[in-house]
């Protein structure tokens, strides 16, 4: 295990011309009629997009914002790990893990970094502060890619070797959605207190669960009826391909900008808590463009991809019966997720909950969504924690 490098965001201009070149010769074609986005990304919105993108759009900008806090690479066991860490204020600042998913990246974290790290600056205690650490997941962003496709739980290990042989922290919470609810989940069950070095966790997606958790009551029972609508082909599609066979889908996706960006943010409109189907009532173009550009910028849409057939060839999603993560759990419960929550009571089946928050309003990207909500949700949640 090497010594952490320092980092900085500097991406050849020869790629962001390439990237825009491509986007500038792209060749539109059709869409159904009355289509919106029932048929998957809306044509109409996509070519206002990527005009913004070739007029307004400044990746440098982002780039700029994004080395605002430090960043650094360890190689873990062969694996290269990109993080970002800003050191919390206060006497104690107690480490706080922030993992993303996909189709996401660092930069859905970009927004509540200061507010955790430094709550002083925004009207609250410094000694709420947290040591706050985003890692992009190994393929993704910056983060180097692994030869084949790995699951969650080995993800989970190297994020706790992050956590504790690089970085030295112990009594850390670790908080994820997407991916990140899976990664955080084995982090809860193979390093969770007290055998590790993980304290809790804090998850805003349902991930990891126990194939002892049967549904029994009417309400656990409605839930499971209810939740066979996300085996929906209309919206699992992109599941079923990508872990599957996600290096067919990689041959268009790492040649086309344009493709890629549509494959992005057509769930980014579908899982948010929008008005109707207007994204922007949610995101502004920056911020999609930005995160669809960190997969453009380091050519890894392929390797984000492979962490779904790394799930399909491990396993990682199951624990055995009777199995449930003991580390205390805090639920972050937002009404427009994707994969939702079931009712606390089979909930705690699965995990050692003690801290539940239903939200009044947001979806599945949470920390860039409802940034206000997520951040004031892990405060009350470490304040529970001993």
């Amino acid at each position: 295990m090497s010594k952490p490098q320092p980092f900085t965001i500097a991406v050849p201009q020869a790629r962001l011309d390439r990237i825009r070149a491509r986007v500038a010769e792209y060749e539109w074609h059709e869409m159904p009629e009355n289509g919106g986005w029932e048929f998957g990304t809306n044509l109409d919105y996509l070519r206002e997009l990527c005009a913004y993108w070739l007029n307004t759009y400044d990746w440098r900008r982002w780039e700029r914002e994004l080395n605002r806090f430090p960043q650094y690479t360890a190689d873990i066991d062969g694996q290269s790990i990109h993080y970002i860490i800003e050191k919390g204020s206060g006497k104690n600042p107690r480490p706080l893990l922030l993992s993303h998913g996909w189709p996401g990246s660092v930069f859905e974290f970009l927004h509540v970094i200061e507010p955790l790290a430094h709550p002083e600056r925004f009207g609250g205690d410094a000694e709420g502060g947290f040591d706050v650490i985003v890692p992009s997941l190994p393929g993704y962003g910056f983060s180097g890619k692994p030869k084949r496709p790995i699951g969650p739980r080995k993800i989970a290990y190297y994020f706790d070797k992050l956590m504790t042989d690089v970085l030295g922290y112990k009594n850390y919470i670790a908080q994820g959605g997407d991916w990140g609810s899976v990664i955080s989940g084995w982090i809860g069950y193979d390093y969770g207190a007290p055998k590790g070095d993980c304290a809790a966790i804090h998850l805003n997606m349902f991930g990891l669960r126990s194939a002892g958790a049967i549904a029994q009551t009417a309400e656990e029972l409605a839930y499971a009826q209810n939740n066979l609508s996300l085996m929906d082909p209309r919206e699992m599609g992109y599941f079923h391909v990508q872990s599957t066979k996600p290096q067919t889908l990689s041959y268009a996706m790492m040649d086309s900008p344009v493709g890629t960006c549509a494959w992005i943010i057509e769930k980014f409109n579908t899982w948010s808590d929008t008005r109707g189907d207007d994204i922007e009532s949610v995101y502004s173009k920056d911020q999609l463009l930005t995160n669809v550009m960190i997969y453009l910028v380091t050519r890894s849409f392929n390797t984000s991809t492979w962490l779904y057939r790394g799930l399909f060839d491990a396993g990682d999603l199951i624990l055995a019966p009777g199995e449930r993560v003991t580390a205390p759990v805090g639920v972050a419960n937002f009404p427009r997720e994707l994969v939702a929550w079931p009712p606390r009571s089979l909930t705690e089946k699965s995990y050692n909950v003690t801290h539940w928050t239903d939200m009044g309003e947001g979806g599945h990207f949470a920390a860039l969504e409802k940034p206000e909500l997520f951040i004031a949700d892990i405060r009350k949640f470490a304040r529970t924690l001993p």
